[in-house]
């Protein structure tokens, strides 16, 4: 038990961290346009995006998937980019959007996922019982993330219902912000995978 508390701990303290802000950025773009009363819309999406993520970190730290670091450290802050630009285009998503979303925070978990797999990989080292570790981290990662959506989402509440900001206003500006810094983030990350 004592090391599922561990790895529990280290999930959700890894990805609250501010140096690896990129899955922030993610789940800020992800949820930041919904508020507390689209909860069922943001669950959806929070849990598709789990899943994805869950799926590869177990493939990847079981060596059953091999991706290039450099490449997936790249694709991070393209899933960040695609997500900012689809909140800016769907002003008015349709039922079509909203699934398109929901798939897409999938697949962008089964990237994310990969770049999670290098940080637990580098915790276990040769371990060789790694399915109470990796279940741990996991739901280390899961807490963290609903703490992160929890807070955007009572931040939303705040500026769109009590400030009065109009929600378009809040997702045009929330998303444009997450788009540039990604952007730079993926330029920045660019030379690694050319090289």
């Amino acid at each position: 038990m004592q090391d599922f508390n561990l790895y529990f701990d280290l999930g959700w303290h890894h990805i609250l961290d501010w140096k690896g802000y990129d899955h922030i950025l993610f789940l800020l773009a992800l949820c930041g346009i919904y508020t507390i009363s689209d909860w069922k819309r943001v669950l959806i999406l929070v849990t598709a995006f789990t899943v994805g993520h869950s799926i590869t970190l177990a493939l990847s730290v079981l060596n059953v998937v091999h991706v290039n670091t450099a490449l997936i450290e790249f694709l991070i802050p393209v899933t960040i980019m695609v997500t900012s630009l689809s909140n800016i285009f769907n002003k008015k998503p349709k039922p079509k959007a909203i699934q398109l979303k929901y798939t897409l925070a999938l697949a962008f978990g089964l990237i994310h996922g990969m770049g999670f797999s290098n940080y637990l990989k580098s915790l276990l080292g040769k371990s060789t019982s790694i399915v109470i570790e990796l279940l741990a981290f996991n739901l280390g990662l899961e807490f963290g993330q609903l703490l992160i959506v929890f807070g955007v989402l009572i931040l939303s509440f705040i500026l769109i219902m009590i400030v009065k900001i109009k929600k378009w206003d809040w997702t045009f500006f929330l998303s444009s912000a997450i788009f540039g810094i990604s952007f730079v983030m993926a330029a920045e990350r660019l030379p690694a995978i050319l090289n």
